[in-house]
């Protein structure tokens, strides 16, 4: 036991020291601080000793993602939110159905896989990965509704990918009509939702009672992390609770509007956290990638990627393009097209997908295919659109530049 935690301790600094690395190589170096980390990790997977490593799912799902989610939730700012939300939600709630749906239809057509495993399949990428996306943008100078939308996107739809995710798999098991699947997903959404807002504001209330800087800290650490596992012990989804939560400590109102003292230490605490955990998911995505799961799964990365690009396309320039087009004001904030080029090439996979197919039952059918299928997507998504997104960026006729810190 002893042992184990002492190997525990050590990967952990080992991790945080090629971090570290990482990052000052990536100053130097014109690649995406998140990219590099994956590829750090693969290589420490192939010549290091962590290839035989396991990862419970329950370390990225219950103590990488809360924090990571939690942190970009509240610094998102809810008039701009208010303004661009017609765009999120499509987005973040028929987008990923639009999504997991055409990865199943794609996978299954070319490659044979059951429509059932190729649904879980779609399922498990169907939404867009926040610690990519908010990575990204945080070297990027963005307008600010443009990085409201596309970091907003990523931690919604999270929440309803994971409560797909949910539903796709039970109905391997036992198959479930399209009409009850329906009534689950939208239950949950806003059972999670409704759990959110009341966890932030009785956080609010104890960090205004508190009237110490490092007690409020602490509260809104509970209320990340408390909230994500209420949530999941009332089977409802602990990411979509865990942002509400997060939005509505960050946008308090005047009338429980928190010090100066404390705002200041919430964003360097949480700007820490954020960077030390964005870190370790990259890295762990990583070193749980294998050569030999990729090669067995080509022909469902490629299927898969396709798909998902296709399936992009359908919902940022089809519907979101073509509705407010069509319908204008009725959507909300008309988005120029240049935002649009940048919102389709914004819609990296990343650690919600791996976690997901850690959280596979080993037994389940199909697993082994599943799993090289999801880690070669996230790969090219990484590697491809995470490479090229500042380029895309500047060539959309987007005002934004590099940002040289």
């Amino acid at each position: 036991m002893q042992n184990g935690a002492i190997l525990g301790v050590e990967l952990f600094v080992v991790l945080l020291a090629v971090a570290v690395g990482v990052s000052l190589l990536t100053r130097r170096v014109p690649i995406p601080y998140s990219v590099a980390l994956v590829l750090a990790g693969l290589a420490i997977a192939v010549v290091g000793p962590l290839s035989d490593l396991q990862l419970p799912p329950d370390v990225i799902l219950a103590v990488l993602i809360p924090g990571l989610v939690f942190e970009a939730a509240y610094k998102i700012d809810l008039d701009e939110l208010r303004r661009t939300f017609p765009s999120v939600a499509v987005l973040a709630i028929p987008g990923v159905v639009v999504t997991a749906a055409v990865v199943a239809v794609v996978v299954s057509k070319t490659t044979g896989l059951d429509i059932g495993y190729a649904f879980l399949l779609g399922a498990i990428v169907c939404a867009t990965d926040p610690v990519a996306v908010v990575a990204i943008f945080k070297r990027l100078r963005t307008p600010s509704d443009l990085s409201t939308v596309v970091e907003a996107e990523s931690l919604l739809n999270d929440g309803t990918g994971v409560v797909m995710f949910s539903i796709a798999l039970a109905a391997i098991a036992a198959p479930v009509s399209l009409g009850e699947a329906l009534f689950s997903f939208v239950a949950t959404v806003i059972l999670s939702g409704i759990l959110g807002v009341v966890a932030g504001m009785v956080a609010v209330r104890l960090m205004r009672l508190a009237g110490d800087p490092l007690v409020e800290v602490m509260v809104s650490v509970v209320a990340a992390y408390g909230i994500y596992l209420l949530a999941g012990i009332s089977h409802e989804s602990g990411i979509i609770a865990t942002v509400t939560a997060g939005i509505v400590i960050g946008n308090p109102g005047p009338r429980h509007a928190l010090s100066e003292r404390t705002t200041q230490a919430l964003d360097l605490v949480w700007e820490f956290v954020a960077f030390l955990l964005t870190a370790l998911t990259f890295l762990l995505v990583g070193v749980v990638i294998t050569p030999g799961s990729l090669l067995a799964a080509t022909p469902v990365i490629v299927a898969g990627f396709i798909a998902i690009t296709i399936a992009r396309a359908l919902v940022v320039y089809g519907v979101i393009g073509g509705g407010q087009r069509l319908f204008g004001g009725l959507l909300g904030h008309q988005l120029p097209l240049g935002y649009l080029h940048v919102m389709f090439w914004a819609g990296l996979r990343g650690a919600i997908a791996v976690a997901l197919v850690l959280s596979l039952p080993a037994d389940l059918p199909n697993r082994e295919l599943i799993a090289g299928g999801v880690y070669g997507i996230v790969l090219l998504t990484l590697l491809l659109q995470g490479t090229t997104a500042g380029r895309v960026v500047r060539r959309s006729g987007v005002a934004a530049t590099e940002n040289a810190a």
